[in-house]
């Protein structure tokens, strides 16, 4: 009786070995996401604040030009929003911006783009533009170059570039780079969502490039929406 008891106490054990060994098995099958359920969502609206009855001001230098000027696009669309306080990413997803020299402005006025990411300038104007920038981050000077013709620039240093033209000293232009994917540029109705956020405290901006920053602070929670509203004075000009 010793015996056949001490065999099934060896049969139980080897069984939920075989258990132990199937569990093991099939959780390898899995590989776990680390990340997941640790980012959530901003969602936000940014109002330009004006005088009652008074139209947008723009943004650009008093012009000399004697060309017709080119239709004035809403100032919203000349903000950045983007969070200030997040890591640098190295591993970021380059794009293509586009800014067009036409009816002696640069339009858009306003680009964001990621750290690594290129610029095109192509000339419309049936006249010469010489596209440059004295920024610490980016200093360059494209040269004198006719209509059709496209120079381009890759932008390899976060931070703000101010882009002007040697013929026309009234065209300015700004690139913001960014050395992380959390900034966007406002919808036509001031809204924007910034997906993909790190879950913690923030500091997050609304930048214009003629009135500057407008700071607040948000907390994102893992899996869930944060809102955040910036109210922008517009000054009359």
């Amino acid at each position: 009786m010793i015996t056949d008891s001490f065999d099934r106490v060896l049969i139980r054990i080897a069984a939920s070995a075989a258990v132990l060994s199937l569990v093991a098995l099939t959780l390898g099958e899995f590989t776990p996401v680390s990340t997941q359920g640790s980012t959530g969502r901003i969602e936000g609206q940014v109002n330009l604040v004006l005088p009652p009855a008074n139209a947008v001001p723009s943004g650009v230098y008093p012009s000399r030009r004697i060309n017709r000027q080119a239709p004035k696009a809403s100032e919203i669309a000349n903000v950045v929003v983007f969070l200030k306080d997040v890591a640098r990413v190295d591993d970021l997803t380059t794009t293509r911006a586009t800014i067009t020299q036409k009816d002696e402005a640069f339009v858009p006025r306003v680009v964001a783009i990621t750290r690594g990411s290129s610029v095109d300038f192509p000339n419309a104007d049936p006249f010469f533009h010489n596209v440059f920038s004295l920024s610490r981050g980016a200093v360059f000077d494209l040269g004198r170059y006719p209509k059709g013709v496209t120079k381009d620039r890759r932008f390899t240093s976060a931070g703000l570039v101010k882009v002007y033209c040697h013929i026309h000293s009234h065209m300015t232009a700004s690139i913001m780079i960014f050395d992380h994917p959390y900034f966007r540029m406002p919808a036509a109705d001031g809204t924007f969502v910034i997906d993909g956020v790190p879950a913690g405290a923030h500091k997050i901006s609304a930048w214009h490039e003629r009135i500057g920053e407008s700071e607040s602070s948000v907390r994102v929670e893992a899996g869930r929406t944060t809102k955040v509203e910036f109210s922008l004075p517009m000054d009359q000009q």
